[in-house]
């Protein structure tokens, strides 16, 4: 255990965690909605610091990230625990196992080992991912300062419910985030999530100030967050606050965890979203989870012809010029890293 960052002593021997939105107020011997952070005695602790319950080496398409560093390699790990409910949770065996009743487990591994394994991989980035990255802060943040020894980029795959204080305190070490836009409608967020939607939109604007490369996905769940009205506002909103240079990653639900009732979302599905997208005025629009599918590929927005071809994570060819300039038009795409200098 190690004392948490970011919690202010209450009166009666609670504290009140600033991490995520929820700003959970925990009395003596009781843990946050995550569950991974525990009041002593007063004294906030985080119950999974150095406890690395998964590890890969992925690509960074497979986050999905498509404009930050393409084609390269990213050193994932994630910590037991979520701050949300989701009922479709994708990774739920290791995100929502203390709320199902497990025990906080993992394997020991210090931030000076995750990153010197980065290293050694030849990873470009760390990724802090398959579960909520922000729930093991401090865990995620000194990995980040020792990844800096090595040129290593820090990437969070979020729920986005963060609060500016741990955005504060991450600082410049936080160089891109995929935030997964769930729905755009506050109910579906209480009823499905137990959280709420606005601070999620909150926290993407707040990255994109900072200088952070954002992309957004939203799982597109047969007839829960897929009309024509909600993908319209959701896309609408990306363009007008986020910004049309923001990449937004339509994917594919399949039935998992609680909610299995529901069919896999039909490919013609995501392809009709994706015309949403664009037609909100969007640059780059992608589908997931449809190996092969068109809608992985990025093309010109400016002259529409095809510059990054790919199969599912992997990238068969980028034609990008130098500076990621179009070779047709000579417009600048728009991303960290798309092609080397």
């Amino acid at each position: 255990m190690q004392e948490a960052r970011l919690y202010d002593k209450l009166e009666d021997g609670k504290v009140r965690c600033h991490l995520c939105a929820h700003r959970c107020s925990i009395a003596e011997g009781k843990r946050g909605i995550c569950l991974v952070r525990e009041n002593r005695g007063g004294v906030l602790y985080t119950l999974v610091y150095g406890l690395s319950i998964s590890q890969a080496i992925d690509p960074v398409e497979k986050k999905p990230l498509f404009h930050f560093y393409p084609g390269s390699k990213s050193f994932s790990f994630a910590t037991v625990g979520c701050n949300f409910r989701c009922s479709f949770c994708q990774n739920w065996q290791i995100s929502q196992t203390l709320h199902d009743g497990g025990q906080v487990d993992g394997h020991e591994a210090s931030p000076e080992h995750l990153a010197s394994a980065a290293h050694h991989y030849g990873c470009q980035s760390i990724a802090y991912t398959y579960t909520e990255p922000t729930i093991f802060f401090e865990y995620a943040y000194d990995t980040a300062v020792q990844a800096a020894r090595f040129n290593i980029k820090n990437i969070y795959v979020t729920n986005g419910y963060m609060t500016e204080e741990m955005l504060d305190a991450f600082g410049t070490y936080l160089h891109a985030a995929n935030v997964d836009l769930k729905a755009f409608s506050d109910e579906f967020y209480r009823k499905t999530c137990g959280a709420r939607l606005q601070p999620v939109l909150d926290s993407i604007l707040s990255m994109k100030k900072r200088g952070t490369w954002v992309e957004i996905t939203t799982l597109l769940v047969p007839g829960m967050n897929d009309s024509d009205a909600e993908l319209r506002e959701l896309a609408g909103w990306i363009a007008r606050e986020a910004g049309v240079e923001t990449p937004w990653h339509i994917s594919r639900f399949h039935p998992d965890y609680r909610l299995q009732d529901r069919h896999a979302t039909p490919t013609a599905a995501l392809n009709h979203a994706r015309q949403i997208g664009l037609e909100a005025g969007l640059r780059y629009v992608y589908e997931g989870n449809v190996p092969g599918s068109e809608g992985e590929n990025t093309h010109c927005y400016n002259c529409h012809n095809l510059l990054i071809r790919r199969y599912g994570f992997g990238i068969l060819e980028n034609v990008l010029l130098p500076g990621a300039k179009c070779p047709y038009c000579g417009v600048t795409l728009d991303g960290v890293g798309l092609t080397r200098a």
